[in-house]
C-alpha cells in the first residue's frame, strides 16, 4: 500500500542528489548548449552568433584532426580493453594460488594517480634510455621514437591507457563470471563439451550483458580522454595526439574562446549520445539476458 509519509522521506533523502544533478550536471549542460551559440570569453559577456561556431568548427582543420584522433583512440582502446580484460578475468576466475594478490595488482593502476602513471610511461617510452626500447634491443629490434614520433605517439598513448584501465573491466567481468550458474558448466561437462564450446556456447553468451555495459561505459570514457594526452604528449608531436577534449581545453583556457569550446563540447556530447542510443537500440540482437 502506498504510504505518503515513506514517499516523502524517500524524496527528502534524494534531495541532495537531485540538487547536485540539476545544478552541476543538467544545469551545466544547458549553459554549455546556450554558450555554444554565442561568442564569449571569461572577460566578456556572451554575444549571440547563432550557428557560426558550428560552421567554423567543420572548416577548422585542427578540430577535424582532434575528432579523427579521438575516434582512432576510442575504437582502439575500447576493443583492446575488453579483450584483455576478459582474458585476464578468465584467468583470475580460475582456482590459482594467490589469486587475491593478482586481483589487487591488476586493479592498482586504476586507483593510482594518472599524473604519476603518465610521467612513468613517458620515461619508459624515452627513445634513448627508456626501458621499452631497452627490452626490445635484446631481441635485436630497434625501438621507435614512441611519443616523439608522429606515427607512434597515439599507439603509445593507447597502450598506456589500455594498461591503466584494465582493472575496472576485469572486476566487472569477474562479477559477470561469478553470476553464471555452475549447472550450465556441469551439464556441458557431462555432454563432453571442450573448452572452446564451453566458452563460445555458455560463457560468452551469458557475459553479453556485462560486455554491453562495459562497451557503453568505456566508449563514453574513451571519447573524453584528456589527462593521458595532456600529461604525456601535450597533444604532440605535430598534433598527432590532439584529442577533442584537449582541443576544447585549449580553446576555453588558452584562447579564452568559451563559445567555441562549448560548441566542441556539444559535438562530443551528440556523438556519444548517438552511439549510446544506437547501442541501446541494437542490444536485443546480440545481448542475451538469462
Amino acid at each position: 500500500m502506498f504510504n505518503p509519509s515513506e514517499a516523502l522521506w524517500g524524496y527528502l533523502f534524494l534531495t541532495p542528489t537531485l540538487i547536485g544533478l540539476f545544478l552541476f550536471s543538467a544545469g551545466a549542460m544547458i549553459a554549455t548548449g546556450f554558450l555554444s551559440f554565442t561568442d564569449c570569453s571569461i572577460l566578456t559577456p556572451p554575444e549571440w552568433v547563432g550557428l557560426q561556431n558550428y560552421r567554423d568548427l567543420f572548416s577548422d582543420a585542427l578540430f577535424i584532426k582532434a575528432l579523427g584522433n579521438t575516434v582512432y583512440y576510442t575504437f582502439s582502446v575500447v576493443p583492446l580493453s575488453l579483450f584483455w580484460a576478459l582474458f585476464f578475468a578468465l584467468f583470475l576466475n580460475g582456482k590459482i594460488r594467490g589469486v587475491k594478490v593478482y586481483r589487487i595488482i591488476y586493479f592498482l593502476p586504476v586507483v593510482s594517480s594518472v599524473v604519476a602513471i603518465a610521467l612513468t610511461w613517458g620515461w619508459l617510452y624515452n627513445p634513448e634510455f627508456g626501458l621499452v626500447n631497452y627490452v626490445l634491443s635484446f631481441f635485436h629490434i630497434k625501438g621507435p621514437g614512441w611519443i616523439a614520433d608522429t606515427s607512434w605517439s597515439m599507439p603509445a598513448v593507447i597502450i598506456m591507457s589500455v594498461w591503466q584501465g584494465l582493472g575496472y573491466p576485469i572486476i566487472i567481468f569477474l562479477s559477470g563470471l561469478k553470476n553464471i550458474p555452475t549447472e550450465y558448466y556441469e551439464a556441458a561437462q557431462i555432454d563432453g563439451a571442450n573448452l572452446y564450446h564451453v566458452f563460445a556456447k555458455i560463457t560468452l553468451p551469458l557475459l553479453t550483458p556485462t560486455i554491453f555495459f562495459l562497451l557503453v561505459i568505456n566508449f563514453i570514457g574513451s571519447f573524453q580522454v584528456f589527462e593521458s594526452t595532456y600529461i604525456l604528449t601535450q597533444g604532440g608531436p605535430v598534433n598527432s595526439t590532439l584529442t577533442l577534449v584537449y582541443y576544447l581545453f585549449m580553446n576555453a583556457f588558452n584562447y579564452l574562446r568559451m563559445g567555441y569550446a562549448s560548441a566542441i563540447g556539444m559535438i562530443g556530447f551528440i556523438i556519444v549520445l548517438i552511439f549510446t542510443v544506437v547501442q541501446l537500440k541494437f542490444q536485443k540482437k546480440w545481448v542475451y539476458y538469462e
